[in-house]
């Protein structure tokens, strides 16, 4: 798990600032994970610390196209 703050849901894609400063962009999040927050509308949880878990799913026909995908956040 990283530390990551949540920056912005924009266009169906979720960004997350590491704590080494890189931002990084999630095309998919887990349904548990938005059933437990409501990262498209709740504005409250802009800049808001969490632990987050992420995988890379790589395309069967494309080696060079990466999905990542938020798996868990926990907030701090």
């Amino acid at each position: 798990m990283k530390t990551a703050v949540f920056k912005s849901y924009k266009k169906g894609y979720y960004t997350f600032t590491f704590e080494s400063g890189e931002d990084m962009v999630f095309e998919e999040i887990h349904p548990r994970v938005l059933k437990q927050f409501d990262l498209k509308n709740d504005k409250s949880l802009i800049d808001k610390e969490f632990k987050l878990t992420f995988v890379e799913i790589f395309e069967d026909d494309d080696q060079d196209f990466v999905i990542y995908r938020v798996e868990s956040l926990k907030p701090l």
